[in-house]
């Protein structure tokens, strides 16, 4: 990709530059990662019906379900469970789709997660569940939730001996 400066002194002498993007990046911009993200569902139902895999994980260990649980699109997370991903993958951080959801208080999410037997037990990297990530942004209605299906994750904590504050 090439843009044109124009130099200041309107005469036309000009520069050229290359604007430059990873491997990365355009990997995941081609890849499903981004549909998920931005909740493209069409371009999603594409790629898996060319048998792109659900599950494929970007550079840093998260799947197409994270990024739609994190940003809500909840059709696309539904679509993505129909066909196969995973509800309990976990990022190089060890973040799951349902602590992203908790995190960001996609209330519809977690639902969606939990019914489909996402393992609300699970810690990342830094000790912390769903519960402490809900917990952290005030999102008591997910806590609320978290606790009904397993009300010992009051009592989990951190890697800094933090139970989850959840505002009683």
């Amino acid at each position: 990709m090439e843009f044109k400066n124009e130099c200041d002194h309107n005469c036309t002498c000009s520069t050229y530059t290359v604007a430059t993007q990873s491997l990365d990046e355009m990997d995941f911009e081609r890849g499903i990662w981004y549909a998920a993200q931005y909740g493209d569902l069409e371009r999603i139902k594409k790629l898996v019906k060319d048998k792109h895999c659900v599950n494929m994980k970007d550079s840093a260990g998260y799947t197409a379900l994270h990024y739609a649980a994190r940003n809500g699109h909840f059709a696309v997370c539904k679509f993505l469970l129909e066909n196969g991903a995973q509800v309990d993958a976990i990022t190089k951080g060890h973040s799951t789709a349902l602590c992203r959801a908790a995190l960001t208080g996609k209330e519809d999410i977690v639902d969606l997660l939990l019914s489909n037997n996402a393992n609300p037990l699970i810690k990342d990297s830094d000790g912390k569940t769903a519960l402490h990530r809900a917990a952290e942004n005030k999102h008591y209605g997910i806590c609320k939730k978290l606790l009904s299906v397993a009300p010992i994750l009051n009592e989990m904590k951190d890697n800094r001996g933090n139970v989850p504050d959840i505002g009683d």
